[in-house]
């Protein structure tokens, strides 16, 4: 069995991720008009479960930018054997996941980063919105979501869809806002049985809608 490295610092940012933040939250300010409010609901300590629609294929970095603490995803393990982009990936926190087959090694990484103080962040819809809604949402992240007690945080994405959608090689300019909601009270959680759990999705779906609503309201501010 191949030994399990030590995790790295749940509250402090490798030099790597704070260079390339430094960087993109200039560029993204400037190209995407990009904002960010509700991080007052994270908390400060401990682990926490971000559940977040799913845009473009820069959410993770919308999601990361404003935050001073770092963020681990779950990515296609397939992305860590591309030249460079699998260097990002190794050095931002990104773990790997199998799509094609269920992988409990990854949903043990997972909850091992949670339990380590870290957050994780997770999309629950799979892959990317194919008309800028939040789609219907598969029910794996369930198995993360059950076996953890920490804070579930629901994440809203508005703009991003309309500045980077599928197929387009560099973003467009125009305006991103994420919204991070407050934290969804454990004891809603737990009254959905092991019996509910398309109840559970659909009630967890809809505390994304209404923060994804709220950026989508607060981008179409002038």
């Amino acid at each position: 069995m191949p030994e399990i490295p030590p995790l790295p610092d749940p509250v402090r940012r490798n030099v790597y991720w704070r260079t390339i933040q430094f960087i993109l939250q200039n560029f993204f300010c400037f190209w995407l008009r990009y904002r960010a409010r509700g991080i007052e609901h994270l908390p400060t300590t401990g682990g926490a479960l971000l559940l977040v629609n799913h845009q473009s294929y820069v959410d993770p970095l919308l999601v990361g930018l404003p935050l001073t603490r770092p963020v681990s995803y779950l990515a296609r393990d397939n992305l860590f054997r591309v030249p460079i982009i699998g260097h990002i990936l190794r050095n931002t926190y990104v773990m790997p996941i199998n799509r094609e087959a269920a992988s409990t090694t990854s949903i043990r990484e997972a909850i091992r980063r949670i339990d380590g103080g870290f957050y994780v962040g997770i999309f629950p819809e799979g892959t990317r919105t194919l008309d800028g809604t939040v789609g219907e949402m598969k029910p794996g992240f369930l198995a993360l979501l059950r076996r953890t007690k920490v804070p579930v945080i629901p994440v809203g994405i508005a703009g991003a869809y309309e500045c980077y959608p599928k197929g387009t090689p560099f973003p467009w300019p125009g305006k991103v806002r994420v919204v991070f909601g407050e934290a969804i009270p454990r004891e809603q959680l737990d009254g959905f049985g092991k019996g509910n759990e398309e109840g559970l999705v659909h009630f967890v779906r809809g505390r994304i809608i209404e923060c994804a609503a709220a950026a989508q309201s607060w981008r179409d501010e002038r």
